[in-house]
Order: structure tokens, then C-alpha cells, then sequence
């Protein structure tokens, strides 16, 4: 008898902007492996949606109570995470309060996210890359299908 099926894990990601802090975006520093800097989010809860857990990590993380704008994307790459295959569903959303670093954030610091030079954990780096064309256009995160026989971290 075979065990329960193997699924991926869900997460939810916020990018937050902030009208005290235009043009930016804010990231954290990452208290736990993968340690790095990161876009504020975690996993959701038995219970939760993805909506309820990006409002949820927000403010546990960073301080801030968020308003949800948008869906930006889904991003499930099989090897986007080094933990294990986890599935982000990527929230743009405005910011309000005074932004802290709590939980599983070391820091937290407001962005740029044109700067190329700042090193991100997992794909958040390709998650900015949409954000700023989301910004420019309204458009969301194009599909990214797997190519065919192509396995985890393939596709187009």
C-alpha cells in the first residue's frame, strides 16, 4: 500500500507598495533558510485562501496591514523553491502603517525593484521583473508553459 499522494506546498507572495514610498517596493530579509532577501509571504494555513494568508503573512512579517489590488501571478516552477515544490500565488497590494521587521524577517528594507543589483531568494527577482511590467501596462504575469518532456526547472 502506497502512501498519501505527494502534492506541492501552496504559498502566498505580496508585492507591497506604499505612498510613502513611491516607485518602491518592500522586501525582507529572510530569518530562516533560505536565508537572503525576499518578498513578504508563507505558506497558507489549513483553513485559509491564498488571499486571507498574503494579508495574513504581511502583516506578520512586515507590520503592515495591506490592501489586495491584484493577482499578478502564479508561479510554480517545480524548482523554484530549494525546500521543495511549492506553488506561489503572487499578490500586488498598497501598504499601510510603519513597516517592521517581525516573525520570520530579520529586516526589511523598500526597494527599487528596477535595481537589478539587489539579489533575490527563490524567483522573486522574475516576480519584480512582472511587477514592473504590471506597472507600466496592467498586465498581469504572461503563462509560462512547461515544454513538453521538459522536468522540473524547464520549460519556456
Amino acid at each position: 500500500m502506497s502512501g498519501p499522494p505527494q502534492t506541492p506546498l501552496l504559498a502566498a507572495d505580496v508585492v507591497i507598495h506604499h505612498p510613502a514610498h513611491p516607485g518602491r517596493v518592500l522586501v525582507i530579509e529572510r530569518r530562516n533558510p533560505p536565508h537572503g532577501w525576499a518578498l513578504p509571504g508563507g505558506f497558507v494555513d489549513v483553513g485559509e485562501s491564498v488571499e486571507q494568508a498574503a494579508v495574513r503573512e504581511a502583516l506578520e512579517e512586515t507590520g503592515l496591514q495591506v490592501t489586495l489590488e491584484a493577482l499578478l501571478g502564479v508561479y510554480s516552477d517545480p524548482a523554484r523553491d530549494p525546500r521543495g515544490h511549492t506553488v506561489s500565488a503572487v499578490f500586488v497590494a498598497r501598504g499601510a502603517g510603519e513597516a517592521r521587521a517581525a516573525d520570520d524577517a530579520a529586516d526589511c528594507a523598500w526597494l527599487d525593484p528596477d535595481d537589478q543589483g539587489q539579489p533575490l531568494v527563490f524567483d522573486h527577482r522574475r516576480i519584480l521583473d512582472d511587477y514592473l511590467r504590471y506597472r507600466l501596462t496592467g498586465e498581469t504575469a504572461p503563462l509560462r508553459l512547461m515544454s513538453p518532456g521538459a522536468g522540473p526547472g524547464g520549460g519556456t
